[in-house]
C-alpha cells in the first residue's frame, strides 16, 4: 500500500466550471439576439462572449481528458441563460450590462474559494493555472460592465442581487447535478 495521498476529485470543481463558462456563452448570445450588431455595447459583449466560449472550450476539453460528465442540467442553463440575457437586454444596454456585472462579481467571488482551495492543496497546478487566467478575464468583463453604466440599470440594486443570487443557486446546483 502506497503513503502517497490520492490527489482530489476536482470533478465537482471542473463540471460546475464548465457550466458556468456555457451559461455566460448563453446570456452573452441572449443579449445579442436582442441588441444586434448595433447596440451601444454590442462590439464589448461579442468580445466578451468570444472569451467565454474560449474559457468553455478549455473546460470542454479538460472534462474529456478527466471524464468528467457535463452537468445533467445543461438544457436549462441554454434555455435560462440565453432568457437572461435576452430578457436584460430588452430592458436595456445598462440592464444588459447590469447582468455582466452581477454574473461576474460572483463568478470572481467563485473562482477566488477555487484557486484558494487549488494554492492550498498545490494539487492541481494546471486547474490553478485556468482559473487564475479566466478569473482575470471574468474581473475585466465586470469592470468594464461598471464603466458602461451597469449601475444605471433600472432598479440596479433588486436586479443586480436576483441575479446574485440566482447565481450562486446555480453553482451550488451544478456542483452536484
Amino acid at each position: 500500500m502506497s503513503t502517497a495521498t490520492a490527489k482530489p476529485d476536482r470533478s465537482e470543481m471542473i463540471r460546475v466550471d464548465q457550466a458556468g463558462e456555457f451559461g455566460a456563452t448563453r446570456i452573452y448570445a441572449g443579449q445579442l439576439a436582442v441588441m444586434g450588431d448595433r447596440g451601444p455595447h454590442s462590439a464589448e459583449i461579442r468580445a466578451m462572449a468570444e472569451q467565454e466560449e474560449g474559457h468553455r472550450a478549455e473546460f470542454d476539453a479538460l472534462m474529456a481528458q478527466r471524464g468528467v460528465r457535463p452537468t445533467a442540467l445543461q438544457p436549462f442553463w441554454d434555455v435560462a441563460g440565453f432568457a437572461l440575457g435576452a430578457g436584460t437586454a430588452l430592458i436595456g444596454p445598462e440592464a444588459a450590462m447590469a447582468c455582466t456585472a452581477a454574473i461576474e462579481t460572483e463568478i470572481d467571488e467563485h473562482y477566488s474559494r477555487q484557486l484558494e482551495d487549488l494554492e492550498k492543496s498545490g494539487d492541481d497546478p494546471e486547474l490553478a493555472d485556468m482559473i487564475a487566467r479566466f478569473r482575470e478575464d471574468e474581473r475585466e468583463h465586470r469592470d468594464a460592465a461598471f464603466a458602461a453604466g451597469a449601475e444605471k440599470a433600472p432598479a440596479y440594486p433588486l436586479l443586480s442581487a436576483a441575479i446574485r443570487l440566482g447565481c450562486r443557486a446555480a453553482i451550488r446546483i451544478s456542483e452536484k447535478i
